[in-house]
């Protein structure tokens, strides 16, 4: 068993220790308890909490942390080995160049999802009217009101708890003043108006295949956020109807999907008469966003 840095401490008959040990012991301590990335994560920690850098340990590895840092390091690193996620335990994540806070009421934004942010904006006109459907921490539709102008944003979500972390998000990311607002609604069901473009990433991982995900995300991360019904498909079945009603002839609709939903998603759009639709692969060649047009004959 890797030691701790206590133990470390004692082992080597000083008080403090060196960066470059700490990065090694932190390391191979991660790596014993599972992580994917040991490497990684412990810089990252190391850079979180001990404002230590790559070139740090490059340059200066000798070095030594200050000393009341090293406690709040140690608990971060130790909460990490029961598996709880990185970013809950930092209590923000990176998401587009912007930071967000998260915890265990949200869904961790990933970079897959980013490809879905890029893909809106390409299409957002200034001035448009969003909607995030199922928007749990708001990193969507923050992003695109952040990167856009005169934008405004309905963001709607199930979860209360979800609902309060996405209006933290939005003084954090766009300010007091910023033209958001935020719905409890079990999907349309509270909405109202008109909307230009409509977004959303719902759950779509089928419901026994929940339970074979890694232990951060099926331990930690919200359930009904993930779990898409037996077939991982039936949010789709209800959005895309659903969505076609509250679109502006011509409003686009783009839609985060698993890596083998294209074609049933394509074929939900089709049924409702939407038009020029695409599945959009991620960088593994994976399909990832169905983007639609809302046509004006159906």
């Amino acid at each position: 068993m890797v030691p701790s840095l206590t133990s470390l401490m004692r082992t080597t008959g000083r008080m403090n220790v060196t960066i470059a040990e700490i990065y090694k012991s932190t390391k191979d301590r991660l790596s014993e308890g599972g992580i994917s990335e040991p490497d990684t994560e412990a810089g990252l920690l190391m850079e979180i909490y001990l404002n230590v850098t790559k070139s740090d340990l490059i340059l200066d590895g000798k070095k030594e942390p200050e000393t009341e840092s090293l406690k709040a390091f140690e608990e971060a690193v130790s909460k990490r080995l029961t598996r709880r996620p990185l970013w809950y335990i930092v209590g923000k994540a990176p998401f587009m160049g912007l930071e967000f806070n998260v915890d265990e009421r949200v869904l961790i934004p990933r970079a897959d999802t980013e490809i879905l942010v890029e893909e809106a904006l390409k299409l957002l006109n200034d001035g448009s009217r969003i909607l995030d459907m199922c928007t749990g921490s708001g990193c969507i539709l923050l992003s695109l009101l952040k990167y856009s102008n005169d934008c405004k944003g309905v963001g709607a979500d199930l979860s209360e708890g979800a609902l309060e972390v996405a209006k933290s998000n939005a003084s954090l990311i766009l300010g007091k003043d910023a033209n958001v607002s935020f719905i409890k609604s079990d999907l349309f069901e509270n909405v109202e108006g008109q909307f230009e473009m409509i977004v959303s990433n719902p759950p779509y991982i089928a419901s026994d295949v929940c339970d074979t995900l890694m232990r951060e995300v099926k331990d930690f991360e919200p359930r009904m956020a993930l779990d898409g019904d037996k077939s991982g498909l039936s949010f789709y079945e209800r959005i895309i109807p659903e969505a076609k009603k509250r679109l502006t002839i011509g409003g686009n609709l783009l839609l985060e999907i698993g890596y083998d939903q294209g074609d049933a998603v394509r074929d939900l759009l089709e049924k409702e008469g939407f038009i020029e639709i695409q599945i959009i692969k991620d960088f593994a060649h994976l399909d990832r966003v169905a983007s639609a047009v809302k046509s004006a004959l159906r």
